[in-house]
């Protein structure tokens, strides 16, 4: 019976808690079309430049989405993929720029923030302190509406529309959001884990989320963190 409830508890939808998620991971442990995490919004308001940045591990190199906004009228409202490593996909009000050369790795935490400003139309990422060309998308434009905000699934609906394909599998963290462009200089005291200032629209040392399905809130232990007492 034990292992009956713990099961139920764990394949269940968890209530929306706020918590201080510093030194925690979002664990996302299968492939899966059920699994996420939505997020909730410290601001709503139309957006004209946004800055995302986080933190993912994993030892998967096909695609998977690392973070996925969607908004009424657009199910990729701001949503970004990992196609494969080194090349990413950033798409907004539903049309998307590809980006190349970067540099992260499998089975290494990897830094990275994604930047857009509308009125220039210009977009950016950076992973691992690494800036990759501008690339033009949706200028003059904005987002506008109630946003959903999921991490481990790409919405192919508004809050929905999952598939085993796009899904996510490995740690997020570190997850925050802007309503503004973060300078190189922020970006990198963010890569760098220094002090930085947190996110206005969502920040991970005061973050209000939910939890569906098979995700796990724990310490980060990624092996590259890890020390063992004893051990040179």
């Amino acid at each position: 019976m034990r292992t009956l409830a713990f099961f139920l508890t764990l394949f269940s939808i968890c209530a929306a808690e706020r918590r201080d998620l510093s030194g925690k991971v979002f664990t996302f442990p299968r492939v899966s079309a059920t699994d996420y995490t939505t997020l909730t919004p410290d601001v709503e308001k139309i957006l004209f430049s946004v800055t995302v940045c986080l933190r993912f591990f994993t030892d998967l190199s096909n695609s998977q989405t690392l973070f996925s906004l969607a908004t009424r009228s657009h199910a990729d409202g701001f949503v970004l993929f990992r196609r494969s490593q080194g090349h990413y996909q950033l798409y907004l009000a539903d049309t998307g720029v590809d980006f190349y050369g970067l540099p992260d790795k499998l089975i290494h935490w990897n830094s990275l923030c994604v930047t857009w400003d509308s009125s220039t139309g210009l977009s950016q990422l950076w992973v691992n302190g690494e800036a990759s060309s501008r690339k033009a998308l949706h200028p003059g434009g904005s987002i506008i509406g109630t946003p959903s905000i999921i991490l481990g699934q790409d919405q192919d609906s508004y809050g929905g529309g999952f598939h085993t394909y796009d899904c996510f599998v490995g740690q997020l963290s570190d997850v925050h959001m802007w309503d503004r462009i973060l300078s190189p200089c922020e970006v990198m005291k963010y890569t760098d884990y220094m002090s930085f200032p947190p996110g206005n629209m969502l920040n991970w040392q005061n973050l209000e989320f939910s939890r569906q399905g098979y995700v796990v809130v724990e310490d980060n232990r990624a092996p590259t963190h890890m020390t063992c007492p004893g051990r040179d």
